[in-house]
């Protein structure tokens, strides 16, 4: 028998033991953030709700970072679980809290101010920050000609804080920071005259200048810098060395640089082209697909000059084309949509027609009751352009407005809207490039009166019937204006 003077080292040896064990227990069995990551099955991660980093269009989810970031949940293997910030300071905030994202991929540069708040990964895209300023304005050529101006930049920015850098030098520079724009807005209000200058980089320059015909570089201001990813500040590095393993990979295998032409190496808008060369058009391309128009549209019950106006706004009447989203053919269907209505091969012309006139008759059916012709058909274009989603926003938008959410001329004045932050912070489904589908209505009618007029009933049974579409007065000018129906 052990005596008590036995036991007691005994005993306070276990304890000891006991406490050791639990103590590495705990150590061991306490997950890394990445392992945490794959254990839950979602990658949380924070971002800004703009055309150059997330938004939503009738594709889907897109956006330059929502696709890179996309990539890298799928070489985890996870769900990938997008959440927006209002403003750069509530990102940063977000980032700091239990339970809170853990990464952001929000466009964001590696300054001294936010290296006290995050760590950054290996840079992914070089950007370089410039002063823009309005076509017809005198041209600031460096940061003395910045004094008297009226300048506004995002709060929170790396923007605002060269602009600080500035003003500490210089005192009579004075700028305002806002939490209530994003970069289109900014460009938008230089576009319009309402501020003298801003500050954006140079990608967000480039995916939005088409749609800003006033704004124009005035100078570099300073060196080209990095974009990077964040995550939370400590010495839990599992994460980030994942993330950097990851853009290391992309940057060598070419991903990286099909994602970068993707969205910045080209502007890919179809605009109006002018009644003379469709008019070419018209003599050129229709007749070979005007047949496939004509049975598409009665079997879906539409206008087949409607669906040709629709056909000639998206692709110029070529059967073969691919956009930079991945949508492809004649009617520029995506994958999703071509498989719904049943489109095998999207470069068929036969079968893209047959697919779109489908889709469009679907999308004019799901209208509400209310709706009537011809507003009808001009908001089922709008959301054959922009989502029905995106749609209702801007319809809602209008009904709150006091206008009438079922015309199509009160709807259209709310659209834009939608790539304001002001308001599409307000809507369901966020920002959207709101203007597109008004010039994308416009465009469609347009074509669709020139049609009507060369396309009389005289002209279908004589003209037309012999697969070579007369226009009258192609060797000379079009008529200034189509008659409208």
């Amino acid at each position: 028998m052990f005596s008590r003077s036995d036991f007691r080292p005994r005993c306070a040896k276990w304890l000891i033991a006991t406490g050791l064990f639990l103590m590495l227990s705990a150590c061991v069995d306490k997950p890394n953030t990445l392992e945490r990551v794959k254990e839950d099955g979602v990658l949380r991660v924070i971002t800004r709700n703009s055309p150059a980093t997330y938004f939503e269009d009738r594709n889907g989810e897109t956006g330059f970072e929502y696709e890179l970031v996309k990539r890298f949940a799928e070489n985890l293997g996870v769900e990938l679980k997008i959440e927006t910030a209002d403003n750069l300071d509530d990102l940063f905030d977000q980032m700091h809290k239990p339970g809170g994202p853990v990464l952001a991929a929000a466009g964001l540069i590696d300054t001294e101010k936010r290296k006290q708040q995050v760590r950054f990964s290996h840079p992914y895209l070089e950007v370089t920050p410039q002063v823009i300023y309005r076509n017809g304005q005198s041209r600031p050529t460096d940061a003395g000609d910045l004094v008297g101006k009226r300048i506004v930049v995002l709060k929170g920015s790396s923007h605002a804080e060269q602009l600080a850098a500035l003003k500490a030098k210089n005192p009579a520079i004075e700028y305002e920071e806002s939490d209530a724009v994003e970069v289109v807005d900014l460009l938008r209000m230089v576009d319009e005259g309402q501020i003298d200058l801003t500050l954006v980089d140079s990608n967000e320059l480039a995916m939005n200048q088409v749609y800003f015909p006033n704004v124009r570089v005035a100078f570099d201001l300073g060196e080209a810098r990095n974009q990077r990813w964040a995550v939370a500040l400590g010495e839990d590095n599992s994460l980030l060395n994942e993330i950097n393993a990851y853009l290391d990979k992309v940057q060598k295998n070419g991903m990286l640089q099909q994602l970068k032409d993707r969205y910045y190496g080209h502007v890919d808008v179809l605009g109006y082209v002018g009644a003379y060369t469709f008019a070419q058009h018209l003599q050129e391309r229709l007749p070979k697909y005007q047949k496939n128009f004509q049975a598409s549209a009665k079997q879906s019950q539409v206008d087949w000059r409607l669906l040709a106006a629709i056909g000639y706004q998206e692709s110029l009447w070529q059967p073969d084309v691919t956009s930079k989203t991945g949508v492809r053919g004649l009617m520029m269907l995506t994958q999703n949509t071509a498989q719904a209505m049943g489109v095998a091969n999207r470069l068929d012309a036969k079968q893209s027609i047959q697919g779109g006139a489908k889709y469009f008759a679907y999308i004019k059916e799901q209208l509400d009751d209310k709706i009537e012709e011809p507003d009808r058909t001009w908001l089922a274009l709008a959301s054959y352009n922009i989502g029905s989603g995106h749609l209702d926003d801007a319809r809602k938008l209008a009904e709150n407005e006091g206008l009438n959410p079922n015309k199509w001329l009160d709807v259209k004045k709310m659209l834009p809207r939608l790539s304001q932050k002001q308001w599409y912070r307000k809507t369901r489904y966020g920002y959207a490039r709101g203007g597109e589908p008004v010039s994308f209505v416009a465009n469609i009618r347009r074509y669709y009166d020139i049609l009507t007029w060369v396309t009389q009933p005289q002209l279908e049974g004589s003209q037309v019937a012999d697969g070579n579409l007369h226009v009258p007065g192609v060797d000379k000018k079009p008529p200034e204006q189509a008659p409208k129906l």
